[in-house]
């Protein structure tokens, strides 16, 4: 049963949204309506994503910050582009460094983790390129509520305490301390509708602002994080910052089911879903059979970070090309070795993620997909003295085996979790979409994909079916509303399925479809703080 989104219309349910003027949907609600603030203000989709991403860094924290990547899909006047505002690693880093120190591996804290931020560098860069505001105008509601401060909301507040017990526990060095005054300074994490700010940052955000980001990589922010880190036995220093520019890269898509699914190139693990729905296009799925379906899902997504671990890394270090991966060839000789029986093709240890996906539309038609992340919940524990910056901790994904080729090496970018997607038919745009959460990203793409072109299901139901993720080897978590029969014919096909209590680690994602008549269809999942900002 295939569904077309640009011609059907969907049958009546409540919380469906609507609208014509612009549409932004993301994982807090105070950063949507700041979106659409924009939007009313004169601003295009490109103008409210970076507003809402300025803003998610005030507001939802716990995910992503200024001190953290980002990646975009954009497409902007009938034209599909990609942004890859991803770091490299310092240069005075390397494994043989490392090992001098006594490490003998990656750490998920402290500066060994800390590559450079790209996120200041994708708000300028998108602005510069297709906005229709100055960034001062797009940034003024980040700036605002760093400043003026907000209330919490429940899901951040949730996952702001396990953040902060987990921090408490692990980051006891000195250069910890700034982290707990910037986000603990009543020695806990904030409670449901407490109010938070953080006037430092709302400094940080005015500076990026004026200066176009300039002030974050050669500018007096990064002269901060240049002191900070020679001061506390970082890596980094300013030479680093200076030399970086986000990417604009060509977008990478396969066709399934005469839909074309869109996905950044490596160093991201798009190609991972691209992989695993290349795979699956050669099955057919009925509407009743739905163990084949997850059995099958579950095998291919197995088949895809096998191939995705060995080859996805930063592109200037990777063998082959994509293209050898994404033939049908190569999708017909995974698809052989999927039989009625769980395989172990891998065994490697998944990868965490905090992440924000957002999704913007405005009334010319223009749509943006975009993730950003500061990876493990706030990154790497460190703050940057007087800024409110929080580092992430992307360096925690790259490999500490120096033949391996997502191998640690000076001035490269790691393998990377985070993933925006984008959905077209026919040369015509469908549509953003996005799941957020480490490992789960990917398997999330499939899964909102399928429930969406296999099965039919509108937008919130795409996002709100009950979820599965492969873990390692043949164990399969799944949430508490999976059906249970199904899990038992799971079991007996050889899967070690455990149901996870906690919503989290499934993802939270948003989607916006746009019909042929330009109207936009919206959903936030009941996942996360979700909100689609209407006008």
């Amino acid at each position: 049963m295939e569904f077309d989104p640009l011609s059907y219309h969907y049958p009546a349910r409540r919380n469906l949204i609507y609208s014509k003027k612009g549409m932004v949907a993301t994982g807090q609600p105070l950063a949507a309506q700041a979106g659409l603030e924009i939007l009313q203000q004169g601003g295009n989709a490109v103008d409210a994503a970076v507003a809402t991403a300025a803003c998610l860094t005030v507001v939802e924290p716990t995910g992503t910050g200024i001190g953290g990547d980002a990646f975009c899909l954009a497409w902007i006047e009938g034209n599909l582009y990609g942004l890859n505002a991803s770091g490299p690693a310092p240069l005075a880093i390397s494994i043989e460094k490392l090992k001098q120190k006594g490490y003998n591996n990656i750490p998920a804290l402290g500066w060994v983790p800390v590559t450079v931020p790209g996120a200041p560098s994708a708000w300028a860069e998108l602005v510069a390129q297709f906005g229709q505001l100055p960034l001062t105008k797009v940034m003024a509601p980040a700036i605002r509520y760093a400043e003026e401060g907000y209330p919490v909301a429940p899901g951040t507040a949730e996952n702001w305490a396990k953040r902060y017990r987990w921090y408490a526990g692990k980051a006891k060095g000195e250069e910890f301390k700034f982290w707990f005054d910037t986000f603990a300074p009543s020695g806990r994490a904030p409670l449901p509708g407490e109010i938070w700010r953080s006037p430092e940052q709302a400094h940080a955000l005015q500076l990026i602002a004026e200066t176009g980001a300039e002030a974050f990589y050669r500018g007096e922010l990064a002269e901060k994080i240049h002191d900070f880190s020679c001061a506390s036995g970082g890596f980094i220093r300013l030479q680093d910052l200076a030399a970086f520019y986000p990417e604009w890269v060509e977008p990478t898509s396969i066709n399934y089911r005469g839909y074309d699914v869109w996905e950044l190139p490596p160093n991201g693990q798009g190609l991972v879903a691209l992989l695993a729905l290349n795979i699956l296009k050669g099955f057919r799925f009925e509407q009743k059979e739905y163990v084949n379906t997850y059995h099958r899902q579950i095998e291919a997504i197995k088949l895809a970070f096998a191939a995705g671990r060995k080859y996805i890394s930063d592109p200037n270090y990777m063998t082959g090309t994509i293209n050898d991966l994404l033939t049908e060839e190569y999708a017909h000789a995974c698809r052989q070795k999927i039989s009625d029986q769980a395989r172990l093709p891998i065994t490697d240890k998944p990868l965490p993620g905090g992440t924000v996906y957002l999704a913007t539309a405005d009334e010319q038609g223009n749509m943006v997909s975009y993730i950003q992340s500061n990876y493990t919940g706030f990154g790497s524990g460190l703050v940057v003295p007087g800024t409110g910056i929080a580092l992430h901790n992307r360096g925690h994904c790259f490999s500490f085996d120096p033949e391996h080729v997502n191998s640690l090496e000076p001035g490269k970018r790691p393998y990377h979790t985070i993933i925006p997607g984008f959905l077209t038919k026919d040369g015509q745009p469908v549509g953003p979409f996005g799941v957020m959460g480490g490992l789960m990203q990917p398997q999330g793409h499939i899964q909102v994909l399928m429930n969406t072109i296999d099965f039919a299901l509108n937008p919130q139901d795409a996002l709100d079916a009950p979820r599965w993720q492969w873990i390692k080897d043949n164990v399969v978590e799944i949430e508490q509303q999976f059906p249970e029969h199904l899990a038992q014919q799971l079991q007996r096909r050889g899967h070690k399925v455990r149901v996870n209590l906690d919503k989290a680690p499934f993802g939270r994602g948003q989607i916006i479809w746009r019909d042929k008549e330009g109207v936009y269809c919206g959903a936030t999942e009941s996942r996360t703080d979700g909100c689609v900002a209407a006008w």
